[in-house]
Order: C-alpha cells, then structure tokens, then sequence
C-alpha cells in the first residue's frame, strides 16, 4: 500500500504468569510499535488471560494510538474454542488476525480481517479470494521468502497490507500432542501447565549440541530467532507494509528500539544488527527470507541477490 513501514508487536505465543504478561503490556504502552496483536494463538488451555482481560489490555493499548489486533487459535479442536473462537470474532471493537479457517468464516460476515500466518496463503489466487471475503492485512507464512513474496505482490490487492515476520522464533508446526508434556513424562491432559517453565520454550538440540528447535506446548518453533533486520532494502523494495517481531522474555524493548531506530534511518542497520546480537549468543536465522534452509544464516556476503 506504500508509505513507511510499520511495526507490529506479533501474539504471545508463550505461557507466562499472569502478572508477568500485565506488567509486560503495561511496558508495552511506551514502546514504539504501531500495531499489537493480543490474544493465545497456540494452546485454548493457557487461561490466565480471558477475553476480558485481553480486551481490558487492548483498551489501554488503544489509547495510547496503537492500532489493536485480537488474535485467533491456530489449531481449534474442541466445541468450547470454537465458540471461544466466535466470541473473539464478534467482539464488536477490535479487529481480528484469522489463524484458522473457521475465524475466516465468521468474520467474512461480520468486518475487515487480517489474514493470519497459519492460514497456508501462498499465492494470489488464494489471496485473492481472502481480500473478496474482507482481508485487509496478510501475514505471510514464515516459508515464504523474498522472491515468492515479489510474485504475489505483484497482483497488487489495492486496500490489503503485507505484513511479514522480521524478529522471533518462527512457528513452524502445531500437533494435537503437546511436546512440552511429553518432554515432561505426562499426559497432556494432565499437563500441569509446564509450559510455564519455559518462559521462551524448551530449546530441542542435535547430537552436536546445535539448537534445532524450540518445542512451545503443542507448537514447534524455530530453534533460532530470525531476524532480517539487514534485509529491511528487500522488504521495501517487495512493498512490505508491516514488519511483526515476535515477544520473549528478555531484551525485548531493546529489539523494537532497534527496529524502530533502522526503520527510520537513525542507525546503520550493521550497527544495529551488533546490538542484538548480545541478546542471542546462539546467533540467529535468515535462511527462508533468501530461498534457502530456514535454519541457516546468511550473512551479506554470502547471499545470492
């Protein structure tokens, strides 16, 4: 849609305390972010935010000029999620990020909508046919790199943002086993909410002690964050509208200063890109941006384009 590009402050796809999660959204109201997404995206068990309590943070989020963004479950399994899922869809205030195609189907009666991450929208024909139900906003799935996104872009859908994720873990799968229960030698049914205990997932490593993945309940993670802060040129230049950074625990002021700061021109994007690389030692991923593994990095040296 042109014009500078904003930044979004993606769901929070971990399981923290419930003061933990007020007091982080309460720093979030200072932060300099366009755009927050508020809702649980991964497990309908996780409940120590209710709608209530998502829309109470939304309303403070709101008026400090944020534009809010309920988001939706990516994997509904049972009746109660789907009329949790109906709630949230008909909430009368907010827009809503459809992770499911059941969200698709109530919103496209009821207002505008963002086409989630999840939804496997990986070409114009099917975006097309989103944009004709009220998408407003698509997120591009994590797989998509530069080139593909060029392609799709190119059917230019006048009044629909692109949106892609350029900070955080990527999620790659859900399953309707949970991993983090398994890892812990009991049922998920009985899962005692371990997920607690990983307030940034439990990182799953090769033999070589390589991070491989990062298990987050039922969803798995890359086991690296991406980060294509160096690539802010090619995603102006693909017409990318939003960029969404993904929440953790730690440094995550920091991470949305930086952006803040590249976005604008104050800080040479190198110069930045050190900066963050004291919050992950373990280094970070680029590889799908560029057409290639998702795991790898590739440094600019290195690169193809």
């Amino acid at each position: 849609m042109g014009g500078e590009m904003k930044l979004a402050l993606g769901p929070l796809a971990y399981y923290w305390p419930e003061q933990v999660m007020r007091d982080f959204y309460r720093q979030v109201e200072s932060w300099p972010v366009d755009i927050v997404y508020l809702g649980e995206v991964v497990c309908a068990k996780r409940r120590n935010f209710g709608l209530d309590d998502w829309l109470e943070t939304a309303d403070r989020l709101s008026a400090t000029g944020k534009e809010i963004v309920l988001s939706t479950l990516a994997l509904v399994e049972a009746a109660s999620e789907l009329h949790a899922l109906e709630r949230i869809c008909r909430n009368g205030r907010y827009r809503v990020e459809a992770n499911d195609m059941a969200a698709v189907q109530v919103l496209s009666s009821e207002a505008s909508f963002v086409v989630g991450p999840h939804l496997n929208c990986y070409n114009p024909a099917t975006l097309g046919l989103l944009a004709g139900m009220g998408a407003t906003r698509w997120v591009a799935p994590v797989e998509m790199s530069a080139s593909m996104l060029n392609a799709i872009q190119l059917s230019d859908f006048e009044g629909v943002e692109t949106e892609v994720l350029a900070y955080g873990r990527l999620p790659l799968a859900f399953s309707a086993r949970c991993f983090t229960a398994r890892d812990a030698g009991i049922p998920k049914d009985h899962c005692e909410f371990r997920c607690e205990k990983h307030p940034d997932g439990l990182r799953l490593s090769t033999q070589e002690n390589q991070p491989l993945f990062t298990v987050n309940g039922v969803q798995l993670q890359s086991g690296l964050p991406c980060n294509l802060l160096d690539d802010l040129d090619t995603l102006r230049d693909s017409g990318v509208d939003v960029l969404r950074l993904m929440p953790q625990m730690h440094g995550m002021a920091q991470i949305v200063e930086v952006f803040h700061q590249a976005i604008h021109g104050h800080v040479g994007t190198m110069a930045t890109l050190e900066l963050l690389e004291t919050l992950n030692p373990d280094g970070y991923c680029n590889g799908y941006w560029h057409g290639n593994e998702g795991m790898h990095w590739y440094p600019p040296t290195l690169r193809s384009e």
